[in-house]
């Protein structure tokens, strides 16, 4: 087992070499060895988990034969409960049992005056008994609602679940980018990218053609958001341009934010934020804001309206990697694993308030200092891609974890994790065989629904989403290629490119972090015996350690 876990380390190292763009020889001897590290894990694998099982994520022995039973045992359906009434019934019944039979009971040739004393006593007993039938039918007619709509619930589940598996995908390639996409979003028609190449480019989605490319970052573009056209509409009249333009802000390594008019293809504004920018979002509150993070870990924010910084505070202790908004709210998540919670003021200074930081220690997503956090909001929930087999959910305002099952092997790697309509899909790479797939699952329930992948299907880094006006699904995934997914009809003779499948072993339920093994283990994928890294843990081109590793790894 030792052997495995340090092929595997191997592995992910390898993968995260591979997204460099300048590799020392080392390095490139390191990545020419792939194939043969993965041959030799596919033969152990085989040889500890024997013809009925496979190397999981939960582990084996006795703990998880006890969690096999757990998970199977039977629950109790709606139906076996006793009805409520009945229930009060038979406490009504044993306490006429155990209480005392009056002395009066028992005089029977007692005159008609105690009779009538007897008589009044039972009086209300009677109403008693009213009131409990009348509430323990209000208790079943409860029952029966809850177990109404939980079977309502599960023909809903069921039905989405055939239907996805049945889901049918044409896929087309678009070409034009050099180098690895790191980030993607959707704006009508269109789908802009950004890549290591520098260049952010428009494409046009119906005839998957590149639309404009945009030029102007000296550095790798790590970041994009889109402003909402209400705001849209605010700057284009005050640049004297049509109130139906659109905007993009892309950030990039070389400290800059940009702002882009699309119709056009022009930056407008360039914002410099004396850091190189690791991620971004926009926050429609008020007059709009624009708020950053960096590879040091700062957060700041930016006026829409002026342009002008509002506020730099030292967030994190490493490279933000994500930053979301949800109405005034936003998530940033950093290479340590670390989750802050702010709240947006609305002020010209100081706009973001902190109300709640949930360090790596917390979260269970300490990737080290090449880690990547990604993250996605949603409701008193953040869903976390922290590469790793699992999809972790944070409860925000109390810190609670649990995680959700993304792959069957501990050597699956979730990069990102996106919402849409009522979809969970979360993007899952197998170190040990290169294998990638996408993961949906139902939501708010989080139910594994089907998976989705084809023959040769690269690590997927990033991923826009939206439907079209007959509620068919469009995506776009990016990575070292870029890919646009059009839902066909079911009914339809066209085949699909992608093929759906389903793996019962992500059928578990959400575990919390309390109930599960101590899976995390260190993300330090150097190997001792690798001549080219410090005794520091540090490799011997490395600047300086923490703050700006996770870019160098990503963009260098």
């Amino acid at each position: 087992m030792g052997e495995v876990r340090k092929l595997q380390k191997k592995l992910r190292q390898i993968e995260n070499l591979e997204i460099k763009i300048s590799l020392t020889p080392e390095e490139r001897f390191k990545i020419s060895r792939k194939a043969e590290l993965r041959s030799r894990l596919a033969e152990l694998q085989l040889q500890l988990s024997g013809p009925q099982q496979t190397l999981g994520i939960v582990g084996d022995g006795k703990k998880e034969k006890m969690k096999r039973q757990v998970e199977d045992a039977p629950e109790a359906l709606p139906s076996q409960t006793p009805p409520a009434s009945k229930i009060l019934k038979g406490q009504e019944e044993s306490e006429a049992e155990a209480a005392p039979v009056p002395d009066a009971m028992q005089r029977k040739t007692e005159g008609g005056a105690e009779t009538g004393r007897l008589r009044e006593r039972k009086e209300p007993a009677k109403e008693s008994d009213h009131c409990r039938d009348v509430s323990g039918g209000s208790l079943a007619r409860a029952d029966s609602d809850k177990e109404q709509q939980l079977r309502q619930e599960d023909a809903e589940f069921t039905s989405l679940k055939v239907s996805w598996e049945k889901a049918k995908f044409r896929l087309r390639l678009l070409e034009g980018h050099s180098d690895i996409v790191t980030c993607v979003v959707a704006v009508d028609n269109l789908v802009v990218t950004g890549s290591r190449d520098t260049t952010v480019k428009v494409w046009h989605v119906p005839t998957a053609t590149e639309h404009k490319n945009l030029g102007g970052h000296t550095g790798g573009v790590t970041c994009l958001s889109a402003p909402p056209p209400e705001c849209c509409k605010r700057l284009a009249r005050s640049l004297s341009l049509s109130d139906k333009e659109r905007f993009i802000l892309s950030g990039s390594a070389d400290c800059y934010v940009k702002i882009w008019a699309l119709s056009i293809g022009q930056c407008v504004k360039s914002i410099y934020t004396f850091n190189a920018v690791t991620a971004l979002c926009f926050v429609p509150e008020e007059d709009g804001y624009i708020v950053t993070g960096s590879d040091g870990g700062k957060v700041q924010a930016w006026s829409w309206h002026t342009f002008e910084n509002c506020q730099s505070i030292n967030a994190h202790q490493e490279a933000v990697t994500s930053i979301q908004s949800q109405g005034p709210l936003v998530f940033s998540g950093s290479a340590e694993g670390g989750v802050s919670v702010w709240e947006n003021w609305c002020s010209d200074r100081d706009p973001l308030r902190l109300l709640h930081h949930w360090s790596g220690q917390v979260t269970g997503c300490g990737g080290g200092p090449g880690g990547r956090l990604t993250l996605s909001p949603r409701g008193d929930r953040v869903l976390l891609a922290y590469g790793r087999a699992w999809l972790k959910i944070l409860h925000w305002r109390t810190g609670a974890m649990s995680r959700l099952t993304n792959h069957s092997s501990i050597t699956g790697v979730t990069d990102c994790v996106h919402q849409t309509a009522g979809l969970l899909i979360g993007s899952c790479y197998d170190l040990a065989n290169g294998e990638s797939t996408l993961n949906l699952f139902s939501l708010p329930q989080c139910r594994y629904l089907a998976s989705l992948t084809w023959p040769g299907a690269p690590r997927i880094l990033c991923f826009a989403a939206w439907t079209t006006g007959s509620g068919d699904h469009r995506w776009v995934t990016g990575g070292h290629d870029l890919i646009v997914w059009e839902q066909l009809p079911v009914s339809g003779k066209q085949r699909g490119d992608v093929t759906a499948k389903r793996d019962s072993r992500l059928d578990s339920l959400l575990e919390s972090e309390g109930d599960t093994e101590d899976d995390e283990e260190s993300d330090d994928y150097e190997d001792d015996d690798d001549k080219y890294e410090g005794k520091d843990g540090r490799t011997d081109n490395a600047e300086d350690g923490g703050s700006g590793s996770w870019l160098r790894c990503i963009l260098q």
